[in-house]
This record gives structure tokens, sequence and C-alpha cells, in this order.
């Protein structure tokens, strides 16, 4: 008995190094996913770049129940199908188009009852005053804008542009526009809570 109690008190331990191995791989994959789709197309193989992706996220719905990571897999399931069924690579230039309009879903679906990033700030602080509450709702509509506008120009570089620039808006600028979202954010969240005191 006091074996078993230690089998199962350790079996976490041992699972846990395998989902970060899982998380680590599906970032790289995410990350460098442009460049590849660039790469793997000026050498007539893009195809199987959106098989390896739909594996790689189809691999995280094992430790996620989120669904935001549900539609992400699903829609690059279905361009990996259509990839494989049409034997253009195109398809798999509108992944970054479902992630953007899987994140707008979930800011904007989140409006009709508690805006996500209050629920992000409630685990934070569970008692947000009104004035936060009022921040909170117009950080998520902002959120909501980067992703439409982020979505928008993705569709268009995936359709209009030359697949350098396609890799190049996804694969970076896309990357420094977040961030600069997030540092605006925080700057714009600290001036108001100076201003509140």
């Amino acid at each position: 008995p006091h074996r078993d109690a230690r089998e199962t008190h350790q079996r976490p331990a041992g699972i846990k190094p395998a989902m970060k191995a899982r998380t680590v791989v599906f970032a790289l994959l995410t990350l460098c996913y442009p460049p590849l789709v660039w790469w793997t197309v000026t050498r007539g193989y893009g195809e199987w770049t959106a098989v390896i992706l739909a594996a790689a996220v189809l691999l995280q719905l094992k430790n996620r129940k989120s669904a935001v990571v549900w539609i992400i897999a699903g829609g690059a399931a279905v361009l990996a199908a259509a990839v494989l069924a049409t034997g253009e690579a195109l398809p798999a230039k509108f992944y970054p188009v479902v992630v953007s309009a899987a994140w707008l879903a979930f800011f904007a679906g989140s409006l009709a009852g508690t805006p996500a990033v209050e629920r992000f700030a409630r685990m934070k602080t569970p008692d947000l005053p009104p004035s936060a509450v009022r921040y909170c709702r117009r950080v998520t509509v902002a959120w909501c804008v980067f992703f439409l506008a982020n979505g928008t120009v993705a569709l268009d570089s995936a359709l209009n542009r030359s697949d350098a620039w396609w890799a190049l808006y996804n694969g970076l600028i896309s990357y420094i526009a977040m961030g600069l979202m997030f540092a605006g954010e925080y700057a714009v969240r600290l001036w108001v809570r100076r201003n509140q005191r």
C-alpha cells in the first residue's frame, strides 16, 4: 500500500516534463511556422508544413481544454486537409488568420458576460473596484480591435502579397505589434492608476 501511494504521488511529477516539452515544441513550431512555410514553398514542399502544424496543435489538446486551442486545432486540421486535397500550399498560409480569428472570438465573446481581461485581473485581485472593471472592459475591446486588424493584414498577406512578405509579417512584424500592444497597455494601466490616487 505504501509503495502504491508513493507511485501515485510521483506520477504527476513524471508527467510534467513531458507536458512542458510538448508546450516548448508547440511554441517553437508556432514561432517558426511562417519562415518554415516560406522555406518549404520555395522548394516545393509547402504541403507538409500544414500537416506538421496540425499534428503539433492536436498534441496540445491532450493538455488544454481551452476553446481557443480547439478552434485553432480544428482550423489547422482543415487547412492541412485542404493542402493535401488541392496540392497547393496556399491554405497553409491562412493559419495566422485562424489564430487571430480564434482569439478575436475569445475576447469578443467574453464581452457578453465577464470580459476576458477582467477574468485575468481577478486572478490576482479578486475585488476589483468599478473603475478597474470598466478599464478591463475597454482593454478587452482593444484586444478585439487588435486581433481584427492583425487577422485582416494576415489575410491580405496570404492572398495579395509575396511569400517573403507573408513570412516577414506573420513571423516577425505581428509579434512585434503584439509586444507593443502589451507594452502600451501596461503603460496606460500605470498612468490610469497614478491619476486615480
